[in-house]
Order: C-alpha cells, then sequence, then structure tokens
C-alpha cells in the first residue's frame, strides 16, 4: 500500500498562530485595532484547541485509517503532480463547505461544531476553539469520494492543513473589509465574521474555508454590514468558560431531548437529525423562526440576503 510522509502544515504553523495572537492581543490593548479580548474565553479557547490537538493524536489515526483502506478500491491513482494536489485542495475545499453547511443544519454534527461558536469575542484565539468530537460524527465519509477518485488520503490530508490554515487569519476584527476582487473569491475576515454572528440575517450563512465562491454558488453568501454589525456567539450563550461544558453541552443536551420520555421513534430521531433549535412540540426557536420574527418586526429588511421573503410563520 503506498505511504507517503507530508510535513504537518497545521504543526508547523503554531509559532505563527501564537505570535500573531499576541501581534493582536498587543494592538487590541493599545487601542491600535479593533477587537475584543477576555481573559478567562481566550483561556478556554487556548483549552479547547489543545484538546483538539490531543484528540487529534488519540483518534485522527482511526479516519485516516479508515480512508487509508478505502484506498485499495480507487477507480485511479492520480499520483502526486502539482496539479494533483492543487485540484484535491479545490475539491476538499468543497467538501469543507458542504461538511459545514451541514454541520450547521443537522444537530448530531452541530453537536461537535457548537464550541467553536460558543464564544462572544471574535479574535485570532477563537479559530483555535475546536471540537474534541469530531471523529464522533464520521463526517470524514465526506472524503471518501476524493480517495476513490484517485486522491491518496495523505494528499487530502496534506491540502487540507493549508485550509485550516487559512482559516487561522480570518477570525479576526483588526482586518476590515479588503480589495473587491480578494473578497469575491477568497473566505476574508469580513465574511467569516457573518457566519459567526447571530444576527438573524447572518445566521447560516458564508459556510466556506478557503474560497467564498461555494456560498456565492450555491446561495449562502451574505456580506456583512455597517449598520447591523455582528454579534458573535451562539442563540443561547452557554455563559461558562469550563472546557468540559464548552466541548460536551450540546451532546448532553441533544441525548437528553432524544431520550426524554413520552416521545415518538420519530421524534427521537428528529432531535438527532433535524437543525438545532427544533423541537417535537415547536416552543423553540430555530434559525428560520428567528429570521422569520426579524422580518416581522422589521418588514422593510424582507427578502434582503439571508432574510426570508414573506414574513407569514415558516411551515413545520
Amino acid at each position: 500500500m503506498d505511504s507517503y510522509d507530508f510535513p504537518q502544515v497545521t504543526q508547523l504553523a503554531i509559532p505563527f498562530f501564537v505570535a500573531a495572537i499576541l501581534i493582536e492581543l498587543w494592538l487590541v490593548r493599545t487601542g491600535r485595532a479593533k477587537g475584543s479580548f477576555e481573559t478567562r474565553d481566550t483561556l478556554t479557547s487556548l483549552m479547547m484547541g489543545t484538546g483538539n490537538v490531543v484528540a487529534g493524536l488519540l483518534l485522527g489515526v482511526v479516519s485516516y485509517w479508515a480512508l487509508l483502506w478505502l484506498w485499495q478500491f480507487r477507480v485511479s491513482n492520480l499520483g502526486l503532480s502539482v496539479w494533483v494536489f492543487l485540484a484535491a485542495f479545490l475539491l476538499d475545499d468543497l467538501r469543507y463547505y458542504v461538511y459545514h453547511r451541514i454541520a450547521h443544519r443537522v444537530r448530531w454534527v452541530w453537536a461537535e461544531h457548537v464550541n467553536h461558536h460558543s464564544s462572544q469575542h471574535y479574535n485570532l484565539s477563537t479559530a483555535l476553539r475546536q471540537s474534541w468530537t469530531g471523529l464522533f460524527t464520521f463526517m470524514f465519509v465526506l472524503q471518501a469520494p476524493l480517495v476513490l477518485l484517485g486522491f491518496h488520503p495523505a494528499v487530502i490530508a496534506f491540502t487540507f492543513g493549508f485550509n485550516l490554515v487559512w482559516q487561522f487569519w480570518i477570525h479576526t476584527e483588526t482586518i476590515g473589509k479588503m480589495w473587491n476582487w480578494f473578497e469575491f473569491i477568497f473566505n476574508t475576515p469580513s465574511h467569516h465574521r457573518v457566519h459567526h454572528a447571530t444576527n438573524p440575517r447572518y445566521l447560516d450563512a458564508n459556510y466556506a474555508g478557503t474560497l467564498i465562491i461555494w456560498d456565492r454558488m450555491f446561495g449562502t453568501f451574505v456580506e456583512e454590514l455597517e449598520e447591523d454589525r455582528p454579534r458573535y456567539g451562539i442563540v443561547k450563550n452557554l455563559g461558562t468558560f469550563n472546557p468540559l461544558k464548552v466541548a460536551f453541552h450540546e451532546w448532553i443536551g441533544m441525548f437528553r431531548d432524544a431520550f426524554a420520555p413520552g416521545l415518538t421513534v420519530s421524534e427521537r430521531l428528529n432531535y438527532l437529525i433535524k437543525p438545532p433549535g427544533w423541537s417535537h412540540d415547536g416552543s423553540r426557536e430555530t434559525s428560520e423562526t428567528l429570521k422569520a420574527a426579524y422580518v416581522r418586526r422589521n418588514p422593510a429588511e424582507a427578502g434582503k440576503p439571508g432574510l426570508p421573503l414573506a414574513t407569514a410563520e415558516p411551515a413545520e
């Protein structure tokens, strides 16, 4: 079986991550740049990042070996040319868009992704607030088609490292909007601030990893507006800096809902696969109901990017 040993891009970038966070912190604290830091929040993000590295070392090999096993069923071996690496990067960036969209629309996957959105601050340390439980969602299967096409799992892992490094620097308020052509093609701090915002118009938008063109193509792009500045966090903020609660709160809540007494089998399943906020009795808010309520309060906003046309209650 083919074996390749490529550099660990994200590990090599760790000194850059640390230096960039310290520089941003200094710029913000001295009033030279826009942004906010809260010591306990930053420490929580750093602990979440450390836990993600540990989980990757302990469990990441499972997904990699699963894809490596699948490699024997490939239809071709595309090799290691420059064009193969570029194609792998592009296709895996699309794969990341699909994963990220699923993560916001299926509670089972949201349970591992929500911790990344749990900070009410938006700075470079927020980029490190990563999941400890990604393996358990089995979303690595989205990379299976690339392996079967002939992209070696090591090539996919290597190119995805660059995707992750790109996503680090866009977690900041110190950079405003950039050149128009750059904003049109790439995911930028402005686009990703939208993704982390809880404002109704910004919910479930801008899922891109590196290329924002996927959101533009599939209708999920929403531009950051000066008159509606992003408010960060999650719809129901945690109110804790305990990394264990940050990492596992949604898993606990999801299983508590799914195994509550008096539910049908269908209702139990829906608590796992329906969007966050879904409830069998309609007593909770989803992104759709929040958007509809906002439009009812602000009818002039109806139909604008990220908001529904109608002001009627959305269907169940």
